[in-house]
């Protein structure tokens, strides 16, 4: 019996040796370069998403959409008094029967009411008029979201607050499998070339992300943001135009494969929202078949998807050291290899088991 394990001892040695120790293309959990490393996973979950909110314009504010109500009269008499129903056009103007086209957008409702005054008496219509001005309906952005939130779909924002956050709230908040990348695709400036109050581009003090695109004769303005740096950094407060699209990153991780001289080897499901390190991968197949098991392969897939790597990592070397403790990425192989050890180690197993079970009985 023990000339068999020598001899297989042996023959594993040699082939251990034939083959090399290192590979073309092999790295090591503390040597692999970081365009290896797999990210971090951020749980968008967790993100602080008040902080996307932007500041509301005055609800007095009129702009290009709205519809007013203007109320004028000559003399303090409930019987002389006209209302007029009016509705600014895109270019900021309203137009007024015998009055004529006024430019509204950009003013509150107490200015409109001195504009409108002032352009009946320089028109010769009234020598001192009472003018009122009020908000019958002020015009909503249609806004599509999509993507991994709950109701996605085509939602109305009040204009003054038609912020990110108020666009994620209207659909329902983010779906369980949501990421933290945002892309938003807002159209040409169109009417907002008229509107004279705040620029609804980003909300006033917050700086726009940087990644963002123009598209041919700035028909498309594209804007993409990560909800992570965009709160850390102060750049989420961006302003959703009437016909904007928001797409939120929904996350499909590809599966990892746990293989080897583990109890229950298959392919297990990546977590969507926290990280997958070695020994969860493990832990995922019931842990190791062999108490000696100590040699792990992470074969991974390059950025191009056109090669593979190899990591080689130890399970003793990641119990005493948390930094060995690979994370993982969507798509890894992790193989606990067979060694001489657990060959050996093995063959004892089997060889007791079986001197067990073919012994003589002594009676």
């Amino acid at each position: 019996m023990i000339e068999r394990i020598s001899n297989v001892v042996s023959a594993m040695v040699l082939t251990v040796c034939a083959t090399g120790c290192v590979q073309r293309g092999q790295f090591t959990a503390a040597s692999l370069p970081a365009e290896l490393q797999a990210p971090p996973v951020e749980n968008a979950q967790t993100v602080d998403l008040s902080r996307l909110a932007g500041p509301a314009v005055s609800q007095d504010l009129i702009g290009p959409g709205d519809l007013l109500r203007v109320s004028l009269a000559a003399r303090l008499d409930a019987n002389a008094v006209v209302n007029i129903f009016a509705r600014v056009g895109d270019d900021g103007i309203a137009l007024f029967p015998e009055i004529g086209p006024i430019h509204l957008a950009g003013l509150h409702l107490v200015q409109a009411e001195q504009h409108i005054a002032a352009a009946c008496v320089e028109r010769g219509l009234y020598r001192q008029p009472y003018v009122t001005v009020a908000m019958e309906q002020q015009r909503v952005n249609r806004v599509t979201v999509v993507g991994a939130v709950k109701e996605p779909g085509i939602h109305e924002l009040p204009r003054g607050s038609s912020y990110l956050l108020a666009g994620i709230v209207t659909a329902g908040g983010l779906a369980e499998d949501a990421g933290t990348h945002v892309e938003i695709r807002h159209p040409a400036l169109g009417g907002r070339l008229a509107w004279q109050g705040p620029t609804p581009s980003a909300a006033p003090g917050v700086q726009l992300a940087s990644n963002t695109t123009v598209g041919p004769n700035d028909s498309v303005r594209v804007v993409r943001l990560d909800l992570t740096e965009a709160v850390h950094q102060g750049t989420g407060g961006e302003y959703l135009d009437d016909g904007s699209v928001v797409t939120i990153e929904r996350r499909q991780p590809r599966p990892v494969q746990v293989i080897g001289l583990v109890r229950k080897p298959g392919q297990y499901e990546f977590p969507i929202n926290h990280d997958l390190r070695l020994f969860d991968a493990i832990a995922l197949a019931n842990g190791t078949s062999s108490r000696l098991a100590d040699k792990v392969i992470v074969i991974r897939g390059t950025s191009d998807e056109q090669d593979f790597v190899r990591i080689a990592a130890s399970l003793s070397s990641a119990k005493q050291n948390p930094a060995e403790n690979l994370r993982l990425a969507p798509g890894d192989i992790v193989s606990v290899e067979e060694t001489v050890a657990t060959a050996v180690a093995g063959i004892l197993e089997s060889t007791i088991r079986f001197g067990m079970t073919t012994a003589v009985p002594l009676f």
